[in-house]
């Protein structure tokens, strides 16, 4: 189930899923054809989700007595969904609104201290630039989930809460297939929930043009549900990039498990929620009529080129930023509370070679 596949059947204003009034929809990132994306969850799959999400905070949590929560999520299934497990777990749990500014969450924390946060990378990155002393808050326990959180940033956020990395947890989850995996510090890599079968294929036998990947242990990532039945998981092309794809041996059961998420490849992005190369590309295309647009994801960072034969002045690409940032409503919210970094648009002469390369879909770079 490629993207191209998705917007051709799934995608659409034919989805007979829209005539239900019994499914909950959930809204993500553009399609080439400039609509956005709708996943639709039924009763029995909100309650799948609950549990096996219950099921990995109960796992990573085990054996601490924490007693209090917090769920600074932005927006979304994730974010809809923490509170209720959280309490599930007898814990008391506050939530904060994306819409809120970096001032409230910072007196928040302050007030509630809770013992485990949950979060994203790019909030929490906000949160610890904001904050005067961000061990003071008493958080315990980080659980992540959204953009990929590196070795080096988690070591470096623990130090920053005074608190040991075994205390970062991260989780890994789409809008499209629920939960997916949580990092297991015990086994040193990621396991996959309940209820998924993984895969892991070559990029270039997707047949949309991607280059070889260069590390011969990394693999495009597959998934099929047993759980899903209000989209159409089977063989689900993730387009994440995953290290080491095996299954290994815990606790007596034979486990899927991957080292580590190298990099997203296709047309998606994260940047606090879903972005694609499509919206930017629709924005950029509407100030400047010939361009090119090259992405580069830094850590937490977004950064868009805009390559153009007439030169972009201050003022386009001013234009240009306001207009992606807000392209995704909640992405705009979020970056105007500041608990987002903003987006960076920076323009260019047009080349030849770059022109080229995206003949190949190299639209977006990851640093």
């Amino acid at each position: 189930m490629s993207a191209a596949t998705l917007e051709t059947f799934y995608y659409t204003e034919n989805n007979p899923f829209l005539l239900r009034a019994d499914l909950n929809r959930y809204q993500t990132s553009g399609t080439s054809s400039k609509r956005r994306k709708t996943i639709f969850y039924s009763q029995s799959d909100e309650e799948a989700y609950l549990r096996i999400k219950l099921d990995v905070f109960r796992t990573i949590l085990d054996g601490h007595k924490y007693r209090t929560a917090m769920a600074d999520m932005g927006t979304g299934h994730a974010e809809a969904t923490a509170v209720e497990v959280f309490r599930e777990l007898g814990m008391e749990v506050e939530s904060l609104s994306f819409q809120l500014p970096i001032e409230q969450h910072i007196e928040r924390l302050a007030s509630f201290r809770p013992e485990v946060l949950y979060t994203m990378p790019s909030i929490l990155d906000r949160i610890l630039l904001a904050s005067v002393d961000p061990a003071a808050y008493g958080i315990r326990h980080v659980i992540l989930v959204g953009e990929i959180a590196a070795p080096g940033w988690v070591k470096r956020v623990a130090e920053s809460l005074s608190i040991a990395e075994e205390q970062i947890t991260d989780t890994y989850g789409s809008i499209e297939i629920g939960t997916i995996a949580y990092f297991s510090h015990e086994q040193g890599r990621y396991l996959l929930a309940e209820g998924l079968l993984a895969e892991g294929v070559s990029a270039e036998s997707l047949g949309e043009g991607l280059e070889p990947l260069a590390d011969e242990q990394e693999q495009v990532l597959i998934l099929t549900s047993t759980v899903r039945d209000s989209f159409p998981a089977l063989r689900y092309v993730t387009y994440d990039v995953v290290r080491d794809l095996r299954p290994i041996m815990v606790e007596g059961v034979l486990r899927q498990s991957f080292q580590s998420i190298v990099k997203r490849i296709g047309p998606d992005l994260k940047h606090g929620e879903k972005i694609s190369i499509y919206d930017i590309e629709d924005v950029v295309y509407r100030h400047l009529g010939n361009a090119s647009v090259r992405v580069n994801v830094a850590g937490n960072s977004l950064r868009v080129y805009v390559y153009s034969t007439n030169f972009a002045t201050t003022e386009v690409l001013e234009s240009i930023r306001f207009d992606v940032e807000n392209r995704i409503p909640e992405i705009g919210m979020m970056i105007r509370a500041r608990i987002l970094a903003g987006i960076q648009v920076i323009g260019g002469t047009f080349e030849d070679s770059l022109s080229r390369a995206s003949v190949k879909n190299k639209k977006i770079f990851y640093t």
